[in-house]
């Protein structure tokens, strides 16, 4: 992926070194099909992919979300806080591969199956709970008490240097997924952002229009705010279905009430 790779884009980073840092909030449907995408060029390319946090709840701290969006985000974006403190003790315990097969984990069980409830006003989401988090953990084969650390706020600390450095590298007007491509000095930015899974050969036509953006230096912005709703499981769109399309204004549907 980066310079090293021109004459070899199937070798593999140094040990230690990431071809990519994707930062993800384990409860954005967008930023979980863009994964799906990554881990089959991935497969494909042979990249080391590094899986980091970038917490929607924290880039949103200072919003009044009453106001300004849809009525169940306040409690989504504060279930992925609660997954990610999780997802960063992994990290410190467990390693950077555990990282990546939690996060597959939870994206499958939240996106790939029959949509989750919707949590009442003032009630929490169910993404955010020890109930959804427990099976995977065990399915995984890490300790069931690490659940515990989804109400431990001493590792929000953690998740709010990874936010602070996804914003660093990309600005501070993005959301969820930051791509930081040839770490540490390539290009980082938001997105891309898409709603339908390429096929295996079009994941790689794909990646390769994307890096050939992100590696010229004076790159800054290419946007479009309709998007369709993904096609996940978990959003009630199939596969063969085209999901509703909204306009994204601002990134996130603000209502600006």
């Amino acid at each position: 992926m980066s310079a090293r790779h021109d004459d070899d884009q199937h070798g593999t980073a140094p040990q230690g070194r990431a071809d990519l840092d994707f930062y993800f909030d384990p409860v954005c449907p967008f930023a979980w099909m863009t994964s799906t995408w990554v881990r089959e060029v991935q497969r494909q390319r042979g990249y080391r992919v590094s899986w980091r946090p970038v917490s929607l709840r924290l880039l949103n701290a200072a919003v009044d979300y009453e106001a300004q969006f849809p009525p169940e985000y306040e409690a989504g974006h504060t279930a992925g806080l609660r997954l990610l403190r999780v997802v960063e003790r992994v990290r410190a315990e467990h390693g950077e591969d555990a990282v990546a097969r939690l996060y597959e984990a939870l994206g499958a069980r939240v996106f790939e199956s029959a949509p989750l409830p919707s949590p009442a006003p003032g009630e929490p989401d169910v993404r955010g709970t020890a109930e959804l988090l427990v099976p995977l953990l065990d399915q995984l084969g890490l300790p069931a008490d690490l659940a515990g650390t989804l109400e431990d706020d001493r590792w929000d600390e953690v998740v709010r240097a990874g936010t602070e450095e996804a914003l660093s590298l990309a600005g501070r007007d993005v959301g969820t997924p930051v791509l930081h491509v040839d770490p540490p000095s390539g290009l980082a930015f938001f997105g891309p952002v898409i709603s339908r899974r390429p096929t295996p050969e079009q994941a790689v036509e794909l990646w390769d229009h994307v890096l050939g953006l992100a590696r010229f230096p004076g790159f800054a912005e290419l946007k479009r705010s309709l998007r369709e709703l993904p096609r996940l499981p978990g959003l009630g769109v199939a596969e063969d279905e085209t999901g509703a399309v909204e306009d994204w204004h601002g990134g996130s549907r603000r209502q600006h009430r």
